[in-house]
């Protein structure tokens, strides 16, 4: 599955996704963090939306405890990113989830919310039970937690850390079966979606399979299950997104699909690729969650059928939402045309397939969002707080001209900076291929009048529900039984000591107290008698005294003379 870096990369420490993994000629170290070529994309990538979102949510005047929680959480992505051991890595990855659960549930009063951000959390920790578990194999097969390191563990626990974390990167980067906690974290305020889809959360586990891909390829199976579960994803999330009627839950799907070609190239060998889509997709899907937040605060709603003509009613947002929809459709030459095609340059035919379908499903997506925005309707303008609107010139302006990363000068710049070899660009077929493919995709949606819309895709593949049968009605059952089991058992045994305890004691007040009494007793007797003994002598006589001294004195001199 490996494709583009040599065996001694492979084998060797400091190899593609290691540390120092990418742009191996440019590291700064501090510490447990570094900062190599891929962490250096990462965090430009992060604090470019980050400003782009912050200067937006501020038209929208959030109190300080969102910008306190955003911050935090782009700083833990920012740890994450430039983390060197497993140690640093859990610090970031830890504070990145706990904060992504104040920011979904930031409406706090809201009950539903604060559900929803209750199941992001907690399908997402247990997914980060593979990286804990990773961090214990680490230690016991690699005894480092250095990412450079866990490629040279010792079988099997370099399986056995290959699969934690690939367990941890898909259920952070909601693929599937873990997809459904991206649709619950829609309930969020539409700018920390914009921030969670691009450049943070989402795509941390992405960015965890590229950089420890050398371990994967080192296992001779986690690289190939990851590129399918990546392609999978990609197909059938890409269903689901085609299937929703709001807005941001069309958007969220399709996070999962366009992670899901970060995914497959993680897998398949193609980092540089891979890392090039993560930073235009950041780009385009910032956009449209920010084009969503301004028609939300504006009319209320984000049903599709609620926001007919909402693109014609402000004209910028309308024209930065084209600009995205039709990069993420992959329509020429806009930026995700040309990153996913270098993803999948060089593709297995049978991945290659699933990835076009799966392309086409993009297009068709993305073609259904805009053509519901975009057609004709009554209504007044809309107003967007200046604010509000720069961030959206700027970001659209990047999601049309981030394709130049796939270019072929670029490209080898791009690949010298990340550590990789020279591969040459996408394969033109591919190219021509794909790009005919979305134009006469989008075009077949706008042509179409109803698109279908299966009830199985429109549930998000019903996954909450099969992970509340599989997962969590088993677990309560067990919980249940087991504090049947504490109660009965652990419990029972404990008052059965206690039962004891008391019947022992009557026992032995019964039959012990009753010698230690008589004890008590002789020795008060013994103590009156010679008391009675003691008070003879004590008369109050005065002559009685002097016979008694006169006694004493004369046995005195007795002894004292046969002593003699």
């Amino acid at each position: 599955m490996t494709r583009g870096i040599s065996k001694d990369e492979r084998s060797e420490p400091g190899g593609v996704g290691g540390r120092p993994p990418q742009g191996a000629g440019m590291i700064l170290r501090l510490g447990g963090l570094a900062v190599d070529g891929l962490s250096a994309v990462l965090l430009v990538t992060l604090a470019v939306v980050l400003v782009a979102v912050l200067v937006f949510a501020a038209g929208e005047r959030y109190g300080v405890r969102f910008y306190a929680l955003m911050l935090l959480f782009a700083a833990a992505m920012a740890v994450t990113v430039t983390a060197t051991d497993l140690l640093m890595l859990l610090m970031g990855w830890e504070v990145m989830g706990a904060m992504s659960y104040a920011l979904i549930g930031y409406a706090w009063p809201d009950a539903g919310r604060v559900r929803s951000a209750d199941v992001a959390f907690l399908t997402t920790r247990a997914a980060d039970m593979g990286l804990y578990a990773a961090a214990g194999f680490a230690l016991a097969g690699a005894h480092s937690l250095r990412l450079d390191a866990l490629a040279q563990a010792d079988v099997p626990w370099r399986d056995l850390i290959a699969a934690g974390i690939v367990v941890s990167a898909l259920g952070k980067s909601a693929q599937l079966p873990f997809s459904f906690w991206l649709a619950r974290a829609m309930a969020g305020p539409s700018p920390v979606s914009a921030l969670l889809h691009s450049a943070t959360m989402v795509a941390a586990g992405a960015y965890l399979l590229m950089r420890v891909h050398p371990l994967l390829a080192a296992t001779g199976w986690a690289d190939t299950l990851v590129a399918w579960a990546g392609a999978v994803t990609a197909l059938v999330l890409g269903a689901v997104a085609l299937a929703q009627q709001d807005l941001k839950q069309l958007l969220a799907a399709s996070t999962c699909a366009q992670i899901g070609f970060m995914v497959l190239g993680a897998g398949a060998g193609s980092v540089g690729g891979a890392t090039a889509h993560l930073v235009a997709h950041a780009a385009v899907k910032s956009l449209l969650f920010l084009c969503a937040g301004a028609w939300l605060t504006a009319l209320g709603t984000e049903r599709l059928d609620d926001l007919r003509g909402a693109a014609r009613r402000h004209r910028l947002v309308g024209a930065a939402f084209g600009v995205g929809a039709l990069a993420l459709a992959g329509v020429p030459p806009l930026s995700l045309w040309v990153t996913k095609d270098e993803v999948l340059r060089g593709l297995p035919a049978g991945l290659l397939a699933v990835a076009l379908a799966a392309s086409v499903l993009s297009a068709a997506y993305a073609a259904k969002a805009l053509f519901a925005v975009f057609r004709p309707a009554e209504g007044a303008a809309l107003g967007v707080p200046v604010l509000g609107q720069a961030p959206l010139v700027v970001l659209a302006f990047a999601a049309a001209v981030l394709g130049v990363l796939g270019l072929p000068a670029v490209a080898d710049a791009w690949r010298d900076m990340l550590g990789m070899p020279h591969e040459g660009g996408p394969d033109l077929w591919v190219l021509v291929l794909s790009g005919a493919l979305a134009v006469l995709t989008a075009g077949a949606v706008g042509a179409a009048r109803r698109i279908p819309a299966p009830g199985w895709a429109a549930e998000w593949l019903y996954l909450e529900r099969a992970a509340g049968a599989v997962v969590v009605r088993p677990a309560f059952a067990a919980a249940r039984a087991l504090a049947r089991f504490d109660d009965r058992v652990v419990d029972g045994a404990v008052r059965g000591a206690a039962r004891g305890g008391r019947w022992a004691a009557g026992l032995a007040g019964r039959r012990v107290e009753i010698r230690v009494d008589g004890v008590t007793a002789l020795v008060a007797r013994a103590a009156r008698a010679l008391a009675g003994l003691a008070r003879r002598p004590q008369t109050g006589q005065v002559h009685l005294y002097y016979a008694q001294a006169a006694v004493v004195l004369a046995v005195l001199v007795v002894v004292a003379v046969l002593a003699g």
